[in-house]
């Protein structure tokens, strides 16, 4: 069982967290099929490397378009794994709006002519994606679509929480591809780990939590396969005194609940300046008492569930031991009284003076928690703060003296840094998704992304038979 999914009699028991009760039951992959379908794809690989880019490009713009007639699939999402529906409409819609994603990609898979010499991109073979729970449409494209654009061949894993999401993604762009390119198998972590040291498997990509990622590191290193891991985040944000501290604190309290809290990014340290703490508090408060919490499908909602109980669980204990040790409660929402034992929904929370030696302040919450720390206000601490963590995914600096934040920003230890703003929300296109330390291994998306589904290859002339 991880995060909560049971499987009975090969079966996995897809439920909904909102009420606990039971969505399908998905047939997972047999591990002794797992071979053939490697094989599968292994041969299907040498024609699809063949066929122009810009024929794979089109057809993977035509398996979006299928995937954007797919009318369940925003309302999959909120039965699978809770998430409000205006949420999971805007995932679903970002999902299939992919058109400058790949427009960049083609672009990066391009020819580059030096002197005589040509570089070349080269598919790398097979590759498994395995794919997370918080978004179960749109990841999967991230790490699906250069893969396949680069010319390999992909399986795919779904998170067993979102198995039906990952089978609608999966069925639509197999609509506009040649067999076996793209192929879906579901199950646990043992199919995962099959596929991980499989010997033709080239490559793995996946979004999922750090101590996942290590696992597929530590499996991948003898074969020294390529990965791209995305993996978890304690992000932390910085309020100077001099911030528009309505912006500042109407983002901390978004960003710290969007998707229930249940994202890699989300805020989880929020660093205000002494000078303006007790006014923040105040505004933060009054802000978090608009979100409601509730069963996704219901559109006054803005804070689902919980993924599972035990998530649900590990946010309590991080709460409970927070308050045992200090920190101050400033608000707490209540929680659907109707729903029965099976559903995960923890009360949107939020705390002041949130401290060193509080699980809170360390560990990943995941959670429907606003976590407020004070600091001297200058530079320095904010940066020593912000780099007091394992992680390093994004962050956030806000202050109305843009040298300053710059400062600060280019010493955060993070791939993605916000200047008052969001950085997940606010970031180009062509921009590359980068996590440091514990937070990634290799990244994706931009060129630079792109670049990691495939290598280079020079073809060198003599300067007489340039190309």
């Amino acid at each position: 069982m991880v995060q909560g999914v049971p499987i009975v009699d090969g079966y996995l028991i897809n439920k909904n967290p909102s009420t606990g009760k039971v969505i399908s039951k998905v047939p997972c992959t047999p591990l002794d099929e797992l071979d053939t379908i490697v094989e599968r794809s292994v041969v299907a690989q040498v024609a699809w490397a063949q066929t122009p880019t810009e024929t794979r490009i089109q057809m993977l713009r035509d398996g979006l378009l299928a995937l954007a007639r797919t009318e369940s699939l925003a309302a999959t999402i909120v039965a699978e794994m809770g998430k409000p529906l205006a949420q999971a409409f805007e995932e679903a819609e970002f999902a299939v709006d992919k058109g400058e994603f790949l427009d960049i990609l083609q672009a990066s898979l391009a020819p580059k002519q030096f002197g005589s010499s040509v570089v070349v991109r080269q598919a790398l073979g097979v590759v498994t994606v395995l794919s997370p729970w918080n978004y179960p449409a749109d990841e999967i494209l991230l790490l699906a679509l250069p893969a396949l654009a680069s010319g390999n061949t992909v399986i795919l894993k779904p998170s067993e929480v979102a198995p039906e999401t990952g089978k609608l993604v999966a069925q639509a762009l197999q609509t506009a591809l040649p067999p076996n390119v793209l192929q879906l198998v579901q199950g646990d972590g043992a199919v995962g780990a099959h596929l991980v040291n499989h010997k033709a498997v080239n490559m793995i990509a996946m979004t999922g939590s750090s101590a996942t990622g290590k696992k597929i590191l530590q499996a991948a290193a003898p074969a020294l396969k390529r990965l791209v891991l995305e993996l978890g985040g304690k992000d932390p944000m910085v309020v100077f005194g001099d911030a528009d501290l309505d912006k500042a604190a109407a983002d901390a309290v978004e960003y710290s609940l969007s998707n229930t809290g249940q994202v890699c990014c989300s805020i989880e340290r929020i660093y205000v300046d002494m000078s303006v703490y007790e006014d923040f508090q105040q505004r933060v408060a009054a802000l978090a008492v608009e979100y409601k919490v509730g069963d996704g499908m219901d559109r006054a909602v803005k804070v689902g569930p919980l993924v599972s109980i035990m998530q649900r669980d590990i946010v309590k204990k991080h709460v409970e031991d927070a308050l045992e040790k200090g920190a101050k409660l400033l608000h707490q929402s209540s929680v659907p009284e109707s729903t029965g034992e099976d559903s995960s929904f923890y009360p949107v929370t939020v705390l002041a003076d949130v401290a060193e030696g509080m699980l809170m302040y360390r560990e990943e919450t995941f959670g429907p928690v606003v976590a407020l720390t004070p600091f001297d206000g200058t530079e320095e601490t904010a940066i020593q703060l912000a780099n007091d963590t394992e992680y390093g995914l994004a962050s956030c600096v806000y202050s109305k003296d843009l040298e300053k934040a710059r400062r600060v920003a280019s010493r955060i230890n993070a791939g993605q840094v916000g200047i008052n703003c969001y950085a997940l929300e606010n970031m180009n296109v062509a921009c590359p998704w980068v996590g440091h330390k514990s937070s990634g291994f290799g990244f994706h998306s931009g060129q630079e992304g792109f670049h990691n589904f495939s290598v280079p290859k020079s073809l060198i002339f003599t300067p007489e038979e340039s190309p």
